[in-house]
């Protein structure tokens, strides 16, 4: 099993997934819910898509799940109990003894839970609150109406990813990162300890590759946090370096195994570098035409959540398979264990924030908190390319006349650069930018000869000060920087419908045919374009009202998975 971590391991933790008690108000527990899918959803057990501002849960954890998470009273006898994320905030109890709280539907958490009551079974109570009305929270594209409409869909509230126990020497390791210097040959590994250690204590960090020790250090923890950087002996010259890159191509991993005082955990890191240049997309200092397609992560079943582990590996399987080497993962912060997957078979990824629908300074405070969160959680995977903090003006939209709009967008992309300078950052992405990396475009026109020209040469000047395909000026403010590539990050959007479902898309194909057809036909436009450096497709799957996916909404591909990804890939069929 993959564990909800994947980059920050022990050897020991226990899975709470599973059936929990479950209400709508508090100590009723009328009803029984899986874990950790959302009540709205049919996997869930209960499958209730009324709006419900608060969700009860409460658990019973046996002793021998606590002994399986790797409790001692003296080698480990911290006990943590881990939440991938609850939408949107809560508050979680052990045995009545209030834990803590938290607030951000899309991140993670974690309260120490070593209050025990020694070889007995406890009970852990959490209280989920997600209020639809509240258009300030961000939310993504889950719907602030009952009933799902337009590009909104079904609500996934309260506990969506794993919950986990997992026991820990008294000082152990709360946050792990890595950095790679590729012209030095290096990696900086940033630990952040729960509490400062003491006088004396060690932090030792051994990288391999393929079993082969490749580097080491140790050095002295004198605080919560501890900076090591290691050189990778041999890579500063010749061909070994280069063997060691990570790209979808080659998508290579470095394991590491990090020890502080009586913890330790194991990790990993891939070693690449993402920029923007001369108007390209780089990746590892070359130019990279990224192919890319909307996923908008949702399932029939689960909502949000993914239906099963395995079901997170397929859905890289299949996005790769279709011919594109990139997913923009759109208004949601994924799970990690589809980054994991990501980084392990070589998918680049966009990471992007779910957005408010309203300006306030509280959706400044909330948004701003929770973008934090996920740069911690997610900047030390080498998949994650790009940053995208906002898109198409969701929450923000009057930012081309509003300057506490414009100076809060441009202040989230510098604040990206400011936790992250190793990625690109898109500002707003679509059309009105103010400051952005990336010249980013949405353009759902289904003529492939408009598209033909408007993308031809020029194309980057003109949109670079002009007024968008969308009718959206393309920036606001502040000039795009001459070294912005130009990409046309959605496209396409063609309702095909074989089975009869959904309602909607952008155009419409009536057989399998036709539908080829036109993929071809728009592919091949953009393809020609001198200028672009890469392109998104709308969108991966059907979405609930939403028929304009390549394959539907099981994962079913509409047309031949051949040719779907030769018409991507701009080659012959295989």
């Amino acid at each position: 099993m993959t564990a909800p971590r994947p980059q920050l391991v022990r050897e020991h933790w226990a899975d709470l997934s599973g059936e929990w008690r479950f209400d709508y108000e508090p100590d009723r527990w009328s009803r029984t819910i899986v874990v950790p899918f959302p009540p709205e959803s049919a996997a869930s057990g209960i499958g209730d898509t009324e709006v419900h501002d608060v969700l009860w849960y409460e658990r019973d954890i046996p002793w021998d799940t606590i002994l399986a998470a790797g409790y001692h009273p003296s080698l480990r006898p911290r006990l943590v109990v881990r939440f991938g994320a609850v939408d949107y905030r809560c508050t979680v109890w052990l045995n009545g003894v209030r834990l803590g709280d938290h607030e951000g539907g899309h991140t993670p958490f974690g309260f120490d839970a070593s209050s025990l009551k020694p070889d007995q079974d406890q009970t852990l109570t959490v209280r989920a609150e997600d209020r639809a009305a509240d258009v300030g929270q961000p939310r993504g594209k889950q719907d602030w109406q009952r009933d799902a409409h337009v590009i909104w869909y079904d609500r996934t509230s309260g506990i969506w990813q794993p919950v986990w126990l997992e026991a820990t020497a008294a000082v152990a390791v709360e946050s792990l990162h890595w950095t790679a210097d590729l012209p030095a040959a290096t990696v900086r590994a940033e630990i952040g300890l729960n509490r400062p250690p003491e006088p004396g204590t060690s932090c030792e960090i051994e990288l391999r590759h393929d079993d082969w020790p490749i580097g080491a250090i140790r050095v002295p923890v004198t605080g919560q946090r501890t900076v090591a950087t290691i050189t990778l002996p041999g890579q500063q010259n010749g061909q070994a370096y280069e063997d060691l890159l990570w790209s979808p191509e080659r998508p290579t991993l470095i394991d590491a195994t990090v020890r502080v005082g009586g913890d330790e955990v194991t990790s990993y890191l891939g070693l690449r570098s993402a920029a923007v240049a001369d108007g390209h997309f780089l990746l590892n200092d070359r130019p990279y035409y990224l192919r890319s397609v909307l996923s908008q992560g949702f399932w029939p079943s689960s909502h949000l959540a993914a239906p099963s582990a395995q079901a997170i590996e397929e859905e890289v399987r299949l996005i790769l398979s279709l011919g594109f080497n990139t997913a923009r993962v759109h208004q949601k912060v994924e799970d990690p264990r589809f980054l994991y997957w990501a980084d392990r078979l070589g998918l680049l990824v966009w990471g992007e924030a779910p957005a408010a629908y309203e300006f306030s300074p509280t959706a400044v405070a909330r948004t701003t908190r929770e973008w934090l969160e996920v740069l911690e959680r997610d900047r030390s995977h080498p998949s994650i390319v790009t940053w995208v903090p906002h898109n198409e003006s969701w929450g923000i939209q009057h930012v081309a006349h509003d300057p506490r709009q414009a100076a809060f967008v441009r202040g989230l992309y510098e604040l990206t650069h400011a936790i992250d300078g190793t990625r690109p950052v898109i500002a707003n992405d679509g059309w009105e930018h103010v400051g952005s990396d990336i010249l980013s475009v949405h353009d759902y026109d289904d003529d492939p000869a408009t598209l033909r020209e408007r993308y031809g040469p020029g194309a980057r000047e003109r949109l670079s000060d002009g007024i968008g395909p969308a009718g959206r000026r393309m920036r606001v403010r502040d000039p795009i920087s001459p070294s912005a590539p130009l990409m046309l990050t959605e496209f396409g959007g063609i309702k095909f419908a074989p089975d009869g479902a959904g309602s909607w898309g952008y155009s419409a194909a009536g057989s399998a045919e036709q539908f080829a057809a036109q993929l071809t036909a728009l592919y091949a436009a953009l393809r020609a374009s001198p200028e672009l450096a890469g392109t998104c497709y709308t969108q991966l799957t059907d979405t609930m009202q939403e028929a304009n996916g390549l394959v539907t909404a099981d994962r079913t591909p509409k047309l031949d998975v051949a040719l779907i990804r030769s018409i991507v890939s701009g080659t012959a069929p295989a």
